[in-house]
């Protein structure tokens, strides 16, 4: 004998009902089955709601309920041929007919107290079983209809009634032995020995099922609804979670009691009681094997699936009387007696405090009856007033496997920390089969993704970025992840997934990633970029282990770092802003990445993909000091005095320097000799020396008659008539053996940028094209300079050094 349960989604509608029929008609091939349906989805809702609108006086219950009457006809209507119709249509009338009665009691009376409640919701049931099992009786199958308040006796808490599984079982046995035909049975309601219907509260129709597979010794129990099984965590928010294909009795009561809501405890007390199996399915993928849960323990997987609750509060009891043994019952005695559930307890081994994890619609009621038993002891300062914490939620990793293999607590909260997500409380049976703890409720879905990688795809991390600026090389970082991605996946165990991207125009997330292969293009079809939105979406989609990569020069966005870093996301960016500002401002980025636990990475700032910042930071980090830095940072600067001695006019090299894009928009704002100035400026506070913009002695090399030219077009004309004075530099220089270079120095707590004449001697004079070159003179580095050089400009090369600085966050974050 196998029991098979239906539940409101796969009974639904008539084609939802259509698969539910072809499933049975499979089992029937094969075994004996007996068959309980749930009411038809959201009727069960619906009844409660013209109840309480029955009693609010508001008439239109009466509207409310004749669509539900017409809705149980049209089923009736699409489910079973003409000619088959007039039983069911009457049953269904009739029924209607007593719900009429009913509720214009309701609305005259205004009351509906537990019991009428019971006596409302149970029509959902009766109609829903009737018109199904006479569906299958039209399809030629032999049909009983089985009301379950026949067998099923209860005692009389109406809403959570008791089983007495005695007398049930009893008539169970005695009902099957006398009735012939496939048992079609309404799930989630019962009655008392005085005839008055009762229901078995939260997920009571799998109750019933599981009712009845204990009482007939069934092979086993099928639960079929609209997932494939338990998963590893809740779907709505981690989306990698995946099916468990196997539970043991035990596991999956931890699940559900810490919030997995495929399956309830006392759903599996009688199949437990009998080791019958029990097996979660899909109407909608008949195919997929699910979940199965039995009383084995497989080996595998260190832990099984991770739940979670939602609206917790912590009451926190505090007080020398604690350490009387008796405190602590007296606790829970007030509490009991409240009838407020404890959903996890966490008490010091002084014995001083207790914390106990509530429901926050319970937490002023237990923060009351919990004051009322310690009056006394709080009155005269023995106790401390009962403290509330709201906004929390409860995780718990739940599997039997625990027992045997130490280090689940550590993985745990190393992922946790990791992921700057503060615990509260932590709970652990002696069991071990549980490890629970108490977070903020802004930080679950984090806290789920950052578990659920810990624990089940540990092989892979995963990075989550989101990228603002997405032009030469946001599109560049994109390909090369693009590229790199598998190669990233399989040897170096990192997943990057960009889940938002946006330019100055545009915005666009993916909450599985977006397809980089083909990227997405941004346009008037996705939303309007708005930064403040943007980092918002970015906060509320929670991902553990963020990334905002900032693509951009752009100020706005610099401003927004603390708010990027202060919601625990790293940031990477060749953007130079943020670290050219003052100070004060650049200090309180790294005190604020450094607190908050995540990176700030700005390799790139400074001579593209070169390992300047990096290289600078191990010099100091390991206690060496900077003398002297000499850099040429500008590889278009670079390009253009190296160019001017091919003996072309300065104004053409540097507009050919613009058409090669080694230049910004405006080539002035490189002439200017500023984005030199930020980056020895950055140079020199990651030197560990207080320096200010205005600290900075700069030559500009943009005539002054140029610098208020209207548009670059008219800068080039302007620029012409100095052809002859840049001539007369680089002639000058060459008179002398030397070269021409734009370049920083900084030394002695100062810091100046201009046009150098060098011998051909120096290490600057061998440089061409774009690269930039850094010397660093350090009390270990003093006779010879520590040498640093490369292409210092363009889209690949930045975009490598961010790429770069991203897979650092990874190996950052690994286990």
């Amino acid at each position: 004998m196998k029991i098979i349960k239906f539940g409101g989604s796969s009974v639904a509608n008539p084609d939802t009902i259509r698969k539910v029929f072809s499933i049975i008609q499979d089992k029937l091939k094969k075994q004996d089955v007996a068959i309980v349906f749930s009411a038809f989805g959201g009727v069960t809702e619906s009844l409660l709601t013209i109840a309480r609108l029955a009693r609010e006086g508001d008439q239109v219950y009466r509207d409310l309920l004749q669509s539900l009457e017409e809705k149980h006809l049209d089923m009736v209507r699409q489910l079973i041929a003409v000619h088959n119709q007039s039983t069911v249509m009457t049953f269904v009338k009739v029924r209607f007919n007593e719900l009429e009665d009913l509720f214009h009691g309701i609305y005259l009376i205004k009351e509906n107290s537990a019991r009428t409640l019971d006596y409302v919701v149970s029509f959902g049931e009766r109609l829903s079983t009737f018109i199904l099992a006479e569906a299958l009786a039209a399809k030629g199958i032999k049909t009983q209809f089985l009301d379950t308040r026949e067998v099923i006796r209860t005692n009389d808490r109406f809403g959570q009634a008791r089983v007495d599984f005695e007398v049930t079982n009893s008539l169970i046995k005695e009902y099957f032995l006398k009735h012939d035909g496939i048992k079609v049975i309404t799930g989630f309601i019962a009655s008392t020995a005085k005839g008055e219907t009762t229901t078995m509260g939260r997920s009571g129709s799998d109750y019933t099922a599981a009712i009845f597979a204990g009482a007939l010794d069934a092979d086993d129990l099928e639960i079929w609804t609209d997932v494939s099984g338990v998963l590893t965590s809740d779907p709505k928010l981690v989306y990698t979670a995946f099916t468990i294909p196997q539970l043991s009795y035990n596991e999956a009561m931890e699940l559900s009691h810490f919030g997995a809501k495929v399956i309830f405890p006392a759903t599996m007390q009688p199949a437990m009681k009998k080791s019958i199996p029990i097996y979660i399915k899909n109407t909608f993928e008949p195919e997929n094997p699910g979940t199965m849960i039995n009383g084995e323990v497989t080996n595998g997987a260190l832990i099984k699936g991770i739940s979670s609750m939602s609206n917790i509060s912590i009451v926190t009891v505090q007080g020398a009387s604690l350490l009387d043994g008796s405190a602590g019952s007296r606790v829970f005695k007030a509490l009991a007696e409240a009838k407020v559930n404890i959903v996890l307890i966490s008490q010091a081994s002084s014995e001083h405090i207790i914390c106990l994890a509530i429901k926050t619609s319970e937490a002023y009621l237990a923060k009351e009856v919990v004051e009322k038993e310690f009056y006394y002891e709080i009155k005269s300062g023995e106790m401390d007033e009962v403290v509330l914490l709201h906004g929390l939620s409860t995780i718990a990793v739940v599997g039997e496997n625990m027992k045997q293999n130490p280090g689940a607590s550590g993985r745990m909260f190393r992922a946790l920390g990791r992921n700057n997500i503060n615990v509260a409380a932590i709970a652990q049976g002696s069991s071990e089969l549980n490890i629970s703890a108490v977070i903020p409720q802004a930080d679950l879905q984090k806290a789920l993704n950052a578990l659920h990688e810990a624990f089940f795809l540990s092989e892979n991390k995963v990075l989550h970025v989101f990228l603002v600026g997405t032009g030469l090389i946001g599109q560049a970082l994109i390909k090369m992840i693009a590229n790199q991605q598998q190669k990233l996946r399989s040897e170096s165990e990192l997943d990057i997934q960009i889940h938002g991207m946006a330019n100055s125009r545009f915005m666009a997330f993916h909450e599985d990633g977006f397809e980089l292969k083909n990227p997405h293009q941004l346009s008037d079809s996705d939303e309007k970029m708005d930064l403040e939105k943007f980092i918002k979406t970015m906060e509320e989609m929670n991902f553990s282990n963020s990334v905002f990569v900032d693509c951009t020069a752009s100020q706005e966005v610099a401003d927004a770092y603390s708010r990027v870093l202060g919601a625990k996301v790293a940031i990477v960016t060749p953007n130079k802003k943020a670290n050219s500002g003052s100070m004060d401002e650049y200090k309180f980025l790294k005190k604020l990445a450094k607190k908050r636990g995540v990176k700030f990475l700005y390799e790139t700032n400074v001579a593209a993909g070169l390992p300047v910042i990096n290289t600078l930071q191990d010099l100091m980090l390991s206690g060496d000091k900077v003398i002297r830095i000499e850099a040429v940072l500008s590889g278009s600067m670079n390009f253009i005095f190296s160019e001017l001695e091919k003996g072309d006019p300065f104004s053409e090299v540097v507009r050919s320097a613009k058409e090669k894009g080694f230049t910004e928009p405006d080539p002035r704002d490189d002439l200017s000799g500023m984005d030199v100035a930020r980056k020895i400026l950055i140079l020199g506070r990651e030197a560990e020396q207080t320096l200010e913009f205005e600290d900075i002695t700069i030559q500009s090399m943009v005539p002054d008659d140029c610098q208020g030219a209207a548009s670059v077009e008219e800068f080039f004309e302007k620029l012409k008539s100095h052809d002859v004075e840049f001539a007369n530099l680089l002639k000058k220089a060459d008179e002398k053996g030397e070269k021409l270079r734009f370049m920083a120095t900084l030394e002695n707590g100062k810091a100046k940028v201009g046009l150098n004449s060098l011998s051909n001697s120096h290490p600057f004079s061998s440089l061409s094209g774009s690269d930039n070159m850094i010397l660093l003179t350090t009390e270990r580095y003093l006779d010879r300079p520590m040498i640093i050089r490369g292409p210092g400009a363009g889209a690949d090369v930045t975009a490598a050094g961010v790429f770069a600085d991203v897979i650092r966050i990874g190996n950052y974050t690994r286990e």
